[in-house]
């Protein structure tokens, strides 16, 4: 089975390049399978990765032809669906494409909006509709689109986001009140109330550390320089936690990725988005049997209620706080929230989850092709 894959794509830096590569290589070792991939990009560039056949450029409708034409050559298609990473209003350009793909295809929808902007929904339910199957990553998502959005709900499937092995296996010793926050910086990670929570747990023997690691969001760079990060810098040196707090803005491949995760007593994802029905990071931290403490985003809700972790309110660094003081100071319950992950954990790993999305392909091939006619039938093209 061939998969051709549309999404941005390394060296782009962004959650849905990381998640393109990593599925497509998982997806690439299973036994018959191939993968290509087609780079969604904002200017015509040189790929380094032998798997990237085309491109396709916002605002280039001779693109959007060739890009459909290349992903033609694939058994089945899998699209990696974020508004802000295709051209056009709300990224509807990525509609041209899906309506010239003739066979089977699997969109995968990293944001479900809760309160969509109206354009938003038409652009999201054109998606849907002309999907063979849609994909998201937790029961809150699924919950979101059944009840908030026109579409075909039988073609919703529940998949969850991978995480490398290496992270699930690991078997590194968490250091001692040791808090963590990684990905991308800029504002609306909330790290701001985090710091906020450090200055609350300063009696701590030892005193905690805070490490944050990551490089600001490109766009964020692009519109606002490092003003976020030094921002964050300023703020916990009024509250005389700046040498409690480290940023690390290193890229870090992903083979380092063992090491920081399990290197932390505590995983903080103090986001301040409510809307976050998928978090790669959410699900790394848990894969690698770490004790969390998260705001009440609906995927960590999800994800911890079994005991892996605590869910606290938006902003409100004294819950943080006094979260993070738990598990530091009582030991027995921070071990039964790592017992609880690791149970989780295999289900979760890049191999497991590209057998999933395998299987589902091989499902849709043997669809009757009638089942399969929405797109060129004008199935959700109408829309917009």
């Amino acid at each position: 089975m061939k998969f051709g894959l549309l999404s941005t794509y390394p060296p782009t830096q962004c959650g849905l390049a990381t998640f393109t590569y990593a599925l497509g290589d998982a997806l690439g070792t299973l036994s018959g399978c191939s993968v290509f991939v087609v780079r969604s990009v904002e200017a015509p560039v040189q790929s380094p990765h032998e798997e990237v056949v085309g491109h396709l450029v916002a605002g280039d409708r001779l693109s959007q032809r060739r890009a459909a034409d290349a992903l033609n050559e694939a058994d089945v298609v899998i699209v990696q669906h974020e508004y802000g990473i295709y051209g056009g209003a709300d990224g509807d350009e990525v509609l041209s494409v899906l309506r010239q793909v003739e066979v089977p295809v699997i969109v995968v929808l990293h944001t479900v909006l809760a309160r969509p902007s109206a354009r938003q929904r038409r652009v999201l339910e054109s998606v849907c509709g002309l999907a063979d199957a849609v994909v998201v990553m937790s029961q809150a998502a699924r919950t979101r689109l059944a009840q908030g959005y026109w579409l075909d709900t039988s073609k919703l499937v529940v998949i969850p986001h991978g995480v490398s092995p290496a992270i699930a296996r690991h078997n590194v010793t968490a250091r001692k009140h040791h808090i963590l926050t990684w990905g991308l910086i800029g504002p609306g990670k909330g790290i701001e109330w985090g710091v906020r929570a450090l200055s609350h747990l300063r009696d701590l023997d030892p005193e905690p550390e805070y490490l944050v690691a990551g490089e600001t969001h490109p766009k964020v760079v692009e519109s606002h320089g490092e003003s976020y990060r030094d921002g964050l810098r300023g703020l916990a040196s009024d509250l005389g936690v700046g040498h409690l707090l480290t940023f690390d803005g290193s890229y870090r491949p992903t083979s380092t990725m063992p090491a920081l995760i399990g290197s932390a007593s505590v995983v903080l994802l103090p986001y301040d988005n409510d809307e976050q029905v998928t978090s790669g990071v959410l699900i790394e931290a848990v894969a690698a049997g770490r004790p969390v403490v998260a705001t009440r985003f609906p995927h960590a809700v999800e994800l911890l209620s079994g005991g892996a972790g605590i869910t606290v309110p938006h902003r409100d660094p004294e819950a943080m706080a006094e979260a993070v003081r738990r598990i530091f100071t009582e030991p027995r319950w921070a071990a039964s929230m790592t017992g609880a992950v690791r149970v989780q954990a295999e289900q979760l790993v890049w191999p497991a989850v590209a057998r999933t999305y395998a299987s589902l392909g091989q499902r849709l091939l043997e669809m009757a092709p009638a089942e399969q006619s929405g797109r060129t039938a004008g199935g959700g093209s109408s829309v917009l």
